[in-house]
């Protein structure tokens, strides 16, 4: 499965050819990809997003056409925009976010820390309490765009300038915080490219993203 590493992007950058790359993936003339990017700091307010707060953060604001709320992206944070067709994939939106989460819970599996999916609450948690990666998509044409955005050693103390998500921005955390130590953005993107191809090798609609679970009732 093809993955692109576009080091660091301004986010409008980003933003544009992201786009572009979702029409030339419906057009056919690429195959699904993941790219992995760092941003400058800017804060990007989804569909649901009210932006008042996160205008008040200081920070640039850009509204774009994800699912959910306001959220931060700075230095390290590794974000993947994931451009997948659904059409062979069963057109099932709620099971490739799912298969995102467990895409993140499975990078995070060699550092041992307790990530998981909570039922109810998008993203991937520490201990079901603590928010370690964001999770907002976009679909057009039955075409992925936007994906997730991980906190490895990110800047946390942005999160409380603003309501992240809607909550609280105590709740966010970082590989670094919970483990106590400098953690390098290499090794992460190693592990996120593998479970990449664990989980979304191509194949027939019965078995693509096999090995995640099913949804949660509510989730």
């Amino acid at each position: 499965m093809p993955l692109v590493d576009w080091g660091e992007r301004e986010y409008g950058a980003a933003l544009d050819e992201m786009r572009r790359l979702r029409r030339e993936r419906r057009a056919g003339r690429i195959a699904d990809t993941l790219i992995l990017v760092e941003h400058p700091p800017v804060v990007t307010v989804g569909v649901e997003g009210d932006d008042g707060a996160a205008v008040a953060s200081g920070l640039p604001v850009v509204h774009v056409e994800r699912g959910g709320k306001a959220t931060y992206h700075g230095p390290g944070q590794l974000v993947g925009y994931a451009l997948v067709d659904l059409e062979p994939r069963g057109r099932d939106v709620r099971r490739f976010v799912h298969g995102l989460e467990e895409l993140v819970v499975r990078a995070l599996a060699p550092w041992s820390l307790p990530a998981t999916r909570v039922a109810g609450r998008r993203g991937v948690w520490i201990d079901g309490q603590r928010k370690i990666a964001s999770v907002g998509i976009a679909v057009e044409e039955w075409v992925t765009f936007h994906g997730f955005a991980l906190n490895v050693s990110t800047d946390l103390a942005t999160f409380a300038r603003f309501h992240p998500c809607g909550f609280s921005g105590e709740v966010m955390t970082s590989m670094e915080r919970e483990l106590g130590r400098p953690v390098a953005l290499g090794p992460v993107r190693a592990e996120v490219a593998r479970a990449w191809t664990e989980l979304f090798e191509p194949g027939p609609a019965s078995s693509t993203l096999g090995a995640v679970p099913s949804p949660e009732p509510g989730a």
